[in-house]
């Protein structure tokens, strides 16, 4: 064994932690996340929870993932392939090996590739590296399991306890190999473990034992890598979540418009995480309910914006179709309200820990009669952030309910958050029935933005009633007129056509790609890697990626005329395509279209369209 293991310098290196549902992959790849970006690199995660949440232990459906793509600079996505791999089990070498590059490192708990374990993950043989054609020389085999009892021998922690810690162990070698300071991952556990202090030390003791043995036995390592960021940002940074980064939002929007928020929700996967974040929050002025039911949260943050304040409720696609009926009654009040879709997989309970973006129409068109809604689709977690308060100011300032889509990839997954200066961000200043209107104001008076007046209850000589039946536009008073009917209906159209929205910006080669591929939402960084490998590879090919889709940007059609072939790419089967061929006459764009509740593979990308347009 050398003394001394050379450390070379990566641009990139992407890792994927797996084992059983339980086994704490996602802890132990969110704090490896939160230790990288602490340093300032570019980080972008994928956690792939298993098929079967409450699969038999050591089953192939109960593996659980979570890869982090690291990046010296800035990186789009998680990584197709994986470099270093954490199996656990065997069952999590068996259905993840797949995610690996060819020579790829393996490390793995040779404890638990006992003779029950292989049969469960359905090996043949004893020879499970033989079987599966890996090389053990890029194999970190070590007993984590028996390694971590030795730790904990005297912690007082009962066995199931002490199994529990494993994962650290597999992120104190892993943090080893890439030359991270484990300092930062005791403060994570110190923190998330504050009132437990006794699991935060077992823990903390395990990451120093996993990394002692990688720098004492070298691990069977010719290196040690260290990503070095190239292009710093001072700044306070932090590895958020996307659910978490939109909570952050929400609060945001409300502090900067001098509100209280309200966020009435039904739990529902994958979108709790954003009030189980928000219900932490009192002192910030956040009121959480936790409703029996979808119509219910929806209704009730309505009668919140109808007190005076910041209307949420948040739900996935099958909540969305229950609150149909109540988005409706916002759209007739014309009261603020942000509706938050993290989209999942599949029509009915489908596959609740996978992404799609399979809810676009269903947000644009799934209301009776007519009612326009802003549509917002956020692209990465931490654009979360600034989509959820775009969403909110959009609501606020125009009186309407709008949806804000994110998706299970962009709200599971996390990216290295610089915290902004709130002082920064844009004024919110919604519509108050101005005082000089007193006596004459009639409820659907409108400001010059064609916004509602927003009268809030308390307010003497602006007192009213609205409900659910069409109004008169004058007078406010229930009315069935036709003509009235026909103005009321053009004028909530009007209005959302009208809020101004930035133009669709166009990267790479603007002036002159061959090919210009267009996408929303969570396909962001996937299909921006996709341009650079082929701008890359000598092709002209430029990238729009709608955030705004409705209403859509007014230089749209512009954009989408200009190019030779333009290919829409989204993770349905031709929502964005078709909404853009309603808005665009004659525009026929060829179409990618996945529905497999996984984010795109950059590499498939890349083959198709050099394939049909070059």
């Amino acid at each position: 064994m050398s003394e001394k293991v050379t450390i070379k310098d990566l641009d990139q290196v992407v890792i994927r932690f797996s084992g059983d549902s339980g086994d704490g992959m996602q802890l132990a790849g969110n704090i490896f996340s939160t230790v990288s970006a602490t340093v300032g690199n570019s980080i972008s995660t994928f956690p792939d929870y298993p098929a079967d949440i409450r699969a038999p232990q050591g089953s192939l459906t109960g593996v659980s993932g979570f890869q982090v793509h690291i990046g010296a600079e800035q990186i789009f996505t998680p990584g197709d392939l994986c470099d270093v791999l954490v199996a656990m089990n065997a069952a999590a070498l068996k259905t993840q090996y797949r995610f690996a590059k060819p020579g790829a490192t393996i490390i793995i708990d040779t404890d638990a590739f006992g003779e029950k374990d292989l049969a469960k993950a359905e090996f043949k043989t004893a020879d499970y590296l033989g079987e599966m054609g890996i090389d053990p020389d890029r194999v970190i085999a070590c007993p984590m399991t028996t390694m971590v009892k030795d730790c904990l021998t005297d912690s007082g922690m009962d066995n199931k306890s002490i199994l529990k810690c494993r994962n650290m162990f597999a992120l104190g070698l892993v943090c080893w190999l890439y030359d991270r300071d484990i300092s930062v991952a005791f403060a994570f556990l110190h923190e998330k473990f504050a009132r437990k202090p006794a699991i935060a030390d077992a823990n903390e003791r395990v990451i120093q034992a996993g990394y002692d043995y990688g720098h004492n036995t070298h691990s069977s390592a010719a290196n040690v890598y260290r990503i070095e960021t190239k292009h710093k940002q001072p700044g306070r940074y932090m590895d958020i979540t996307g659910n978490k980064a939109t909570a952050y939002g929400f609060i945001a929007a409300a502090e900067k418009a001098g509100l209280k928020l309200y966020l009435g929700s039904y739990p529902i996967t994958p979108a709790t995480d954003v009030l189980h974040e928000l219900s932490k929050h009192k002192s910030l002025g956040v009121t959480t309910v936790q409703c029996e039911d979808e119509i219910a949260g929806c209704c009730s943050a309505i009668g919140a914006s109808f007190a005076g304040a910041l209307g949420v409720t948040s739900t996935s696609g099958p909540g969305l179709c229950l609150k149909s009926e109540a988005m409706n009654l916002a759209v007739i009040l014309e009261l603020p309200l942000v509706v938050l879709d993290v989209q999942r997989g599949g029509p009915a309970t489908g596959l609740p820990t996978k992404s799609e973006q399979t809810d676009l129409l269903q947000a644009l068109f799934g209301r009776n009669g007519e009612s326009p809604m802003p549509v917002i689709a956020a692209c990465s977690p931490t654009d979360c952030f600034y989509a959820a308060y775009e969403a909110a100011r959009m609501a606020l300032e125009h009186t309407t309910p709008v949806v804000l889509l994110t998706d299970a990839y962009v709200a599971n997954g996390s990216g290295a958050f610089k915290l902004p200066d709130l002082n920064a961000m844009p004024a919110i200043c919604p519509p108050y029935v101005p005082e000089e209107l007193k006596g004459k104001w009639t409820p659907y008076m409108r400001s010059e933005n064609g916004a509602r007046y927003w009268a809030v209850p308390g307010r003497e000589g602006f007192e009213h009633i609205i409900a659910g039946i069409e109004k008169d536009a004058q007078t406010g008073v229930i009315s069935t007129d036709p003509e009235n009917h026909q103005l009321m209906t053009d004028l909530r159209r009007q209005k959302v056509e009208r809020i101004p929205v930035p133009d669709l910006q166009v990267m790479g080669d603007a002036d002159d790609a061959e090919l210009l591929i267009v996408g929303f939402g969570g396909t962001y960084g996937h299909l921006h890697a996709a341009m650079d490998t082929m701008r890359a590879e000598g092709h002209k090919v430029a990238m729009a990626h709608f955030r705004h889709i409705n209403p859509l940007p007014a230089n749209t059609a512009e954009v989408l005329r200009k190019y030779p072939h333009v290919v829409v790419a989204e993770q349905n089967c031709g929502q964005l395509a078709a909404w853009l061929r309603m808005n665009v006459d004659g525009f026929s764009p060829e179409q990618y279209n996945e529905v497999k509740g996984q984010p795109f593979k950059v590499a498939n990308l890349v083959e198709d369209f050099t394939r049909r347009f070059f």
